[in-house]
């Protein structure tokens, strides 16, 4: 059910605030002090990274061009590839967005405690966990209207902040506590490397408004540039609160900093009260990167059972918004949480999330081939190119970027979700043997509504 007087509502603005949102999540305020152990190569870690952000982000950009459906890099990796690399696409990146969204709940109680001090039990960080999914679920079932002002709003909130701080470092800025370019020892290639690892997720979400491409107004000009706008925004914000943080905290302090943003405040104004700004801009950033994270989670499933190969309920819209993948993503990070504070062991929870690690890259590997693939197979007037030279360059650069994040995944991260990518194989056999057994019935009911041939003919 589908209808097209409550899609393509998200504008430019809004586009690009779910690009943005969905990227910055709560990571950004542990980043500085986990990269400041390899000294302030990092910072050049993170310039290498943003290009490869920007060449992926771009790669997308020209593929919605070709297909501006909802499904962003599965509608890509389809075509090109077929239903079965269509299908792990979709199942990969469903996975990776409800077990992250379940993260993201978690990382948000921590923030809360920040705010109300206080002994806190398990059953009311739960609660807050679960209020922390449902807030933005509710947006989402509300429809694309609620989605697009709680992003907006959100994206704003979180930005005025985060862009504070970077700015009103540069005037407390002192080169002293920088630290050294490298350091923790090896070559300065291997720290780069070894930075790049930490940082290579905070890029994870370039492709949101790809994936929701059918509620964009105008795709084939507004993903491309909601995707760049919303990549360069974030690495703006990453890359200059980062080095306003370097240089307002010492580095010996940085180093064992669980709040680096807050310390920074602290440093710059004296006083006490950076904690409770950050810890505040903290929550009002994870709730936003939940509800944009909330209706990827429901795109992926959409897309997929528009063509067979997720059941048929999650085909289902409702004012704009795919409201039963919407419903079953929710449950199952739910789930997940509940699983996270009652289960007495982070083992089972800290291994789901490294599945998400990987997970995010298949189909992003996925994507970034399908524009060679369509490239170098002759059907340049199908991307709407350009440049074939420029085009190819991007897409290999996207593929090595997307390359570079199964390594910075690790072998454990790797080994996991390749096991539970499998698992996938196992559901897309059912709804293959669905559609074949369906197939007959369709034929013989179609032939059964054809006039009989004349035998006298």
């Amino acid at each position: 059910m589908h209808h097209p007087h409550h899609a393509r509502r998200f504008g430019l603005p809004t586009a690009t605030a779910l690009v943005m949102g969905n990227i910055i999540g709560g990571g950004i305020f542990l980043l500085p002090a986990s990269v400041a152990p390899y000294g302030t190569v990092s910072l050049l870690a993170f310039v290498v990274l943003t290009v490869g952000a920007v060449a992926l982000a771009l790669v997308f950009g020209r593929l919605a061009e070709r297909d501006p459906r909802t499904g962003g890099p599965y509608v890509y990796a389809r075509a090109a590839f077929g239903d079965f690399a269509g299908f792990l696409s979709a199942w990969s990146y469903w996975t990776m967005t409800w077990v992250s969204n379940a993260a993201l709940a978690v990382a948000a109680v921590g923030y809360v405690h920040v705010l109300v001090p206080g002994h806190q039990s398990k059953g009311v960080d739960l609660a807050v966990a679960l209020l922390a999914l449902w807030l933005p679920a509710l947006a989402n079932l509300a429809g694309t209207r609620w989605v697009g002002v709680v992003q907006i709003v959100s994206t704003v909130l979180k930005f005025v902040p985060l862009l504070f701080v970077a700015v009103a470092g540069l005037f407390f800025f002192d080169p002293d506590n920088l630290g050294p370019f490298h350091s923790g020892g090896g070559s300065a290639v291997g720290g780069l490397s070894a930075a790049a690892a930490i940082l290579l997720y905070s890029y994870v979400g370039v492709e949101s408004a790809s994936m929701s491409a059918g509620e964009v107004r105008d795709p084939e000009r507004n993903v491309g540039r909601a995707s760049v706008l919303g990549t360069v925004g974030a690495a703006v914000v990453y890359l200059v609160g980062t080095l306003s943080v370097f240089g307002t905290v010492a580095h010996r302090d940085l180093v064992n900093s669980t709040a680096p943003f807050s310390d920074a405040v602290n440093a710059m104004f004296g006083g006490s009260w950076g904690g409770t700004l950050i810890a505040l801009a903290a929550v009002v950033s994870i709730v936003g990167a939940l509800n944009g994270w909330i209706l990827m989670s429901a795109q992926a499933p959409y897309a997929a059972a528009r063509d067979g190969l997720f059941p048929a309920a999650f085909a289902v819209k409702r004012r704009g918004v795919p409201t039963f993948g919407v419903l079953v993503g929710t449950v199952l990070a739910s789930l997940l949480t509940v699983l996270n504070y009652t289960s007495g062991s982070g083992g089972v929870f800290e291994s789901l999330v490294l599945i998400t690690t990987f997970s995010a890259t298949v189909p992003y590997l996925l994507a970034a081939g399908a524009q060679v693939h369509f490239l170098l197979s002759g059907r340049r007037d199908e991307v709407r190119a350009g440049r074939f030279v420029r085009d190819l360059v991007l897409a290999l650069l996207g593929f090595g970027f997307s390359f570079w994040l199964v390594a910075g995944a690790g072998y454990a991260a790797v080994y996991q979700g390749t096991l539970f990518l499998f698992a996938g194989v196992l559901v897309y056999i059912l709804m293959a043997a669905r559609r074949a057994a369906t197939r007959p019935r369709a034929e013989a009911a179609a032939d059964g509504a054809r006039p009989a041939a004349d035998p006298a003919a």
